[in-house]
């Protein structure tokens, strides 16, 4: 045991180049989507990165509805901090591995991986130079691991690891999921990018026959460009697609295991556990699903704008007819100091669609943020929400609801 751990530090500590073609955990990863594909190595021999996050909000929410149905009422406190573990192996020279697991977050409060993946940059592991030209732009990746559906996911909050968030609410609609599969992905020298995956369309894995079948299949694909203009301009444009043409089960905007970050809101009363997607809306699009985003970036000195505009339609096996939904959500942010340190933000994010009830109904939240990096691995920041549910039928819990106040996080990552 004390020899395993010797050779982790010193595995770790001997090569102080950071990770080839890796996104950083602290403050140097904020506006990296996809890691940066580089030709340079840095691998000597096998490597291991051991690193994590923790997070731990203060919330100060209070909810509303019609009061048809009673809301649980909720008061000022701390929430369940969150930590998460990261191992990240350089196994060869283009080769490398990455693992999450959660060890503690809202759903489980016990230990349990994420997921996980196999990067492929280079085939040397084959020969030397092994279609050296073609590896130069192409990175392949293959696991049980967050797919790479839009880019809003790489500016969310994945439990504790939250410093890559200016707010610290996701999305209203949080398209997030793990799944078993595969994706490559092209970078040309001029700015544009491509990739297209598969997937087996499954959060939860099982060889078990639902619906005559053991799954189905998700198709992944994303185009875009990204440049840097000058030395003050920056430009990337996105657009992405997941389309299912049938799966047991869908959960783009369900699969976060990690839960929301706002507690206990908006829940019935008489509830007896805890709601873990509060203040989030899936549609319930449950066997059928396609989804496109369309993300633009704007950076200019320390002003930047990040936009969504995702379109969706979709149903389960027992709908007739497919139902939409659709979000929008555009965010502004202004980063100062010597080294971007500090930040103040705001974003609007709104939700329309139609329920399998036949209900149309909206969800809009309003947020301003702020923040301050005391050092590149520590963030504090501080959150006033106003969220809104609109055309609710009578009855329902969600009808006039409202929540809104304050929430202060403080998240370290390394």
């Amino acid at each position: 045991m004390v020899l395993t751990i010797g050779y982790s530090i010193s595995a770790q500590t001997k090569n102080l180049r950071d990770f080839d073609n890796y996104r950083q955990p602290d403050q140097r990863g904020i506006n990296v989507f996809e890691a940066k594909k580089d030709t340079v190595t840095a691998f000597e021999e096998l490597h291991v990165r051991i690193g994590g996050s923790f997070a731990l909000q203060y919330q100060a929410l209070d909810n509303e509805n019609s009061g048809v149905t009673p809301l649980s009422e909720v008061g000022s406190n701390f929430n369940l901090a969150t930590a998460n573990l990261d191992l990240d192996v350089a196994l060869f020279d283009g080769v490398s591995m990455h693992l999450r697991t959660y060890l503690s977050s809202r759903h489980h409060h016990e230990p349990y991986v994420k997921g996980g993946y196999f990067k492929i940059d280079k085939l040397d592991f084959i020969s030397k130079g092994f279609m050296e030209d073609l590896m130069k732009h192409t990175t392949i990746k293959i696991g049980h691991m967050e797919n790479n559906y839009g880019d809003a996911h790489f500016r969310r909050s994945d439990n504790a690891q939250a410093i890559h968030n200016p707010f610290v609410g996701n999305l209203i609609m949080d398209s997030f999921t793990t799944e078993v599969g595969a994706e490559v992905y092209y970078t040309a020298d001029n700015g544009f990018f491509g990739m297209v995956g598969f997937t087996n369309g499954k959060l939860n894995q099982s060889t078990t026959v639902s619906d005559g079948s053991t799954g189905g299949a998700a198709f992944l694909a994303k185009l875009g460009f990204d440049k840097q203009i000058n030395d003050d301009f920056r430009f990337r444009l996105s657009g992405s697609l997941y389309n299912t043409g049938y799966a047991p089960n869908v959960y783009l905007y369900s699969a976060d295991r990690a839960g929301s970050r706002y507690y206990n809101i908006m829940q019935d009363a008489s509830a007896t556990s805890d709601n873990f997607r509060s203040g989030r809306f899936d549609p319930g699009f449950k066997n059928q699903i396609t989804a496109v985003m369309i993300n633009p970036f704007v950076k200019y000195g320390g002003l930047e704008f990040f936009g969504t505009v995702e379109l969706v339609s979709g149903k389960a096996l027992s709908e007739a007819d497919r139902r939409n939904a659709d979000q929008y959500a555009g965010e502004v942010i202004y980063r100062f100091g010597q080294t971007e340190n500090v930040y103040l933000g705001a974003r609007y994010n709104t939700v329309s669609a139609e329920l399998a009830s036949g209900d149309d109904v909206s969800v809009d939240r309003f947020q301003l943020g702020a923040g301050w990096f005391l050092t590149q691995n520590v963030l504090m920041k501080a959150e006033y929400v106003v969220q809104k549910y609109k055309d609710y039928p009578t009855g329902n819990l969600l009808e006039d609801g409202q929540f809104d106040g304050l929430m202060l996080e403080a998240v370290i990552s390394f």
